[in-house]
């Protein structure tokens, strides 16, 4: 067309042949042209190259249509809109005088993706992972998005070298088959976590906190000992909450840095083979604040302010915890929308006092934007349920939008477990005054396979294995299945539970249990319980909850020794029995760290009635105080009570394996089992100790103990190695034998029992040490006060841990 115009332009000029200007003619006729050209009317349009993709699927892609004007814009326009389909990998536009002709290259479908090379990660795992899918289109951007996704993947478990590299085979038929060639590389593990500027805790205490854990010799089991910087971000967030809770306002995690590092990390503890990364965590603790004065002030006319104050959870001199504000101001939202303001916000208003240390908190109550819910979106969840999640978020469509609640809901599913991340996100509506909410989750297994092993003196090797899922079939539930033992005992159970029990705040569930012990070391017989319990549980109040429980158990001695005492002779002889029985549990905890408290109180109540059926008939009672106190940053001043008794009812007596069976676990310096009554095995008149006849513990009714402990840091021991010493003292009874067993032994034999409610005292020191492998604790104790008949054991070991 160009040459057309030139040819045009210089025929005109030789005619004319006068001074006129040649370029004033050239730009006269090709501009009269090219404004001719796009105000042309396109009067068809064809497709070419087309396989799989309909003309008329193309077509509705292009902004332009027949009867349109020609316009180079919206060529260009259609250009793009083509390409960013993902479908086609060429796509030529032009024009054929009116005709417009839109020449395609599609691309390949995928009909195969393959793995090769992976051999720590499963290639179920990473087809789930990946863009690239049978009979999926097939481009060079999510080629190269899921060659990054991979590497992601193998990240997470330890490959940080890893080579990932796509190879494309064609297959015809206008079909591919990609192979991901994997390149591990070596393996890469937490070797050591070290934290920096931490007075107020330890360094063993805060690695209960965070998520990411060091590696270990049984780490393999688990996957928590991988470096993962989305990870990383949730411990520095846990480490920060857990220091807002404990009164350290002014907290900042400065940075959280891993560096590779070779050998054992720095821990002189594992030899592990390559290199690994060492995470330090640097903080700033600042100084500890408490509640100065705590207000409400409120902007809302007929507000009554004065019904408000049950809801407030912050209490002057109490040690700030900003868990305690957050709960103050949800449950203060809820009771001004109850008053009828919907819209009602509370925000918390902090005047800092640095000199005095004291915080004092004033929650403002005025009305926030009238803004509804139009529609919650769920994005992310492929495996959890919708009503999971829902029922977290604990606002509905329609409901007033709160700012606040919408945030401790996000709080909530973090805490279930069940997402590596959870983000609320807000936009417009369909209205002025109305939003929609996007929460967007991304999902982390929580299926888990677990062993433990431990020792301890009393029963020697103790191991157990578990599968758990925390959240099956996507529906929130918790189920495991458990067997553990050891050379005395052995134990099969199985748990389910229903965390949202008919759409409410209450925890349901079963359990059911097979176990025998072997206690013939103790008191000359074996005990069998098989059974199940049906039980639920709810919150009460702040930081108490209440189990309730129906229990159903087949109980059974079994194997009485030749020497056994005729008290538990007769119950062998006796055969199994049926307990039915109905009980609570009242629990207070205010503890900072379950794992290893520094402050708190942990108090409980638990009661049993048995005789609701059944072949027994009793009422148990049993209360359990700990407290922890710090004396200063590095040490705590634990104290312990605790009581029981049991008695029978309705004429029936108690049975041997109703009773209580105390001993060093209570009292440290006594035996398993090492005091309380016992099977004098003497003739009351003679004094002559009764042939063939074991002296065994045959249980009480009543039982007290008391420990009062301090635990330390041991000096010139590194704070990394999570090792404390401590000292107590230990103090307790147990008495009051069974009126079946007082005469199965007096009438039969004419022998007696030595029973008496004398106080036994103990006082040691213990070794505590936060390994690796778990918790494992020494105990080495000197019996002072106790009876001429209580059994004694100087050295006490327990070690327990789960992988």
């Amino acid at each position: 067309m160009v040459r057309w115009t030139l040819e045009r332009g210089l025929a005109a000029a030789f005619l004319v042949m006068c001074s006129v200007p040649l370029s004033l003619s050239l730009s006269a006729g090709f501009g009269d042209f090219t404004a001719a050209a796009q105000n042309a009317t396109i009067s068809s349009i064809v497709v070419q190259g087309n396989q799989r993709v309909e003309s008329e699927t193309i077509r509705s892609y292009l902004s332009f249509s027949e009867g349109d004007a020609y316009d180079p814009g919206e060529i260009n326009q259609s250009l793009k809109t083509l390409f960013s389909t993902g479908l086609f990998k060429d796509v030529r536009i032009r024009r054929q005088y009116s005709t417009v002709v839109v020449v395609v290259s599609e691309n390949p479908v995928v009909a195969r993706v393959r793995f090769e090379g992976n051999k720590d990660v499963e290639s179920d795992t990473l087809r789930s992972e990946v863009q690239l899918k049978p009979r999926t289109v097939y481009t060079q951007a999510r080629v190269q998005a899921d060659e990054q996704r991979i590497r992601d993947v193998l990240a997470r478990q330890g490959h940080y070298d890893a080579q990932v590299s796509a190879q494309v085979i064609p297959l015809g038929g206008n079909r591919v088959e990609v192979v991901f060639q994997i390149g591990e590389g070596i393996k890469t593990k937490v070797r050591a976590i070290h934290f920096v500027g931490n007075e107020a805790f330890s360094a063993s205490q805060l690695r209960y906190v965070i998520t990411t854990k060091r590696t270990s010799w049984l780490s393999f089991l688990k996957n928590d000992n991988m470096y993962d910087p989305d990870r990383l971000g949730l411990d520095r967030e846990l480490l920060r909450q857990f220091y807002l809770k404990n009164g350290y306002a002014d907290v900042r995690i400065l940075s959280s840095n891993a560096d590779i590092v070779a050998g054992d990390g720095g821990g002189g503890f594992l030899k592990p083979n390559g290199a690994g990364f060492a995470i330090t965590f640097e903080i700033y603790e600042g100084p500890r604040y408490r509640f100065g004065y705590v207000d409400i002030e409120s902007a809302l006319p007929s507000l009554d302010v004065n019904a408000l104050g049950g809801a407030i959870l912050t209490k002057p001199g109490k040690h700030y915890n900003v868990e305690k504000i957050e709960k103050t101001v949800e449950a203060l939202t809820v009771k001004v929308s109850e008053q009828g303001y919907s819209f009602g916000q509370v925000r918390p208003r902090f005047d800092r006092d640095p000199v005095t240390q004291t915080i004092n908190v004033t929650y403002v109550i005025d009305e926030g934007p009238r803004v509804y819910i139009e529609r919650i979106n769920i994005v992310g969840n492929y495996r959890t349920e919708d009503q999971v999640i829902r029922r977290q978020i604990r606002l509905a469509e329609g409901d007033a939008y709160n700012r606040l609640l919408i945030e401790a809901g996000r709080k909530r599913l973090r805490g279930l477990g069940f997402f590596k991340t959870v983000n609320i996100e807000t936009e417009p509506g369909s209205a002025a005054d109305r939003v929609v909410i996007n929460v967007v989750v991304v999902e982390q297994p929580t299926g888990e396979f677990s062993f433990g092993v431990g020792y301890s003196t009393t029963e020697g090797v103790i191991g157990d294995v578990s599968i758990t899922e925390r959240n099956l079939m996507g529906r929130g539930q918790y189920v495991r299945l458990g067997m553990s033992g050891s050379f005395e005992r052995f134990q099969v159970d199985f748990s389910f539970t229903e965390p949202a029990f008919l759409g409410r705040n209450i925890a349901a569930g079963f359990d059911l249990f097979h176990k025998e012990v072997d206690l013939r070391d103790v008191a000359s017989f074996r005990q069998r319980n098989t059974g199940g319990n049906l039980r639920m549980g709810f919150p009460v109040a702040n930081n108490t909850q209440l189990g309730l429980r129906y229990r159903l158990n087949r109980e059974e001695i079994f194997d009485a020794t030749r020497n056994a005492s005729l008290a538990i002779k007769q119950a062998a002889d006796e055969g199994e029995v049926w307990v039915s029985s109905l009980g609570y549990t009242l629990a207070y905890d205010t503890r900072n760290l379950p794992q290893s408290p520094t402050s708190g109180i942990f108090a409980s109540i638990s009661q049993d009635f048995a005789g609701a059926g059944g072949d027994v008939q009793y009422n148990r009672l049993i209360l359990d105080t700990r407290g922890y106190y710090p004396i200063t940053n590095k040490i705590t001043f634990v104290g312990r009570a605790q009581g029981g008794i049991i008695e029978g009812w309705g004429g029936e007596d108690l049975r041997l394996t109703d009773l209580f069976f105390k001993g060093g676990e209570t009292i440290r310096g006594f035996d398993r089992a090492g005091y309380g009554p016992r099977d004098a095995c003497k003739d009351p008149t003679t004094g002559a100790r009764i042939p063939n006849c074991s002296q065994d513990a045959i249980g009480g009714k009543y039982f007290w103990a008391t420990t009062a402990e301090v635990r330390f840091p041991i000096p010139l021991i590194p704070e990394s190695l999570g090792i404390d010493g401590a000292v107590f003292v230990d103090a307790g009874s147990l008495w009051g034998a069974g009126n079946n067993a007082i005469e199965a032994i007096n009438v039969d034999e004419g022998s007696f029992i030595l029973d008496t409610s004398d106080i036994r005292l103990s006082t040691g020191v213990s070794l505590i040490w936060q390994s690796p492998l778990g918790p494992l604790r020494a105990d080495l104790a000197e019996a002072l006060l106790k009876a001429d008949f209580d059994r004694t054991e100087l050295f006490r070991f327990g070690a327990s841990t789960t992988f």
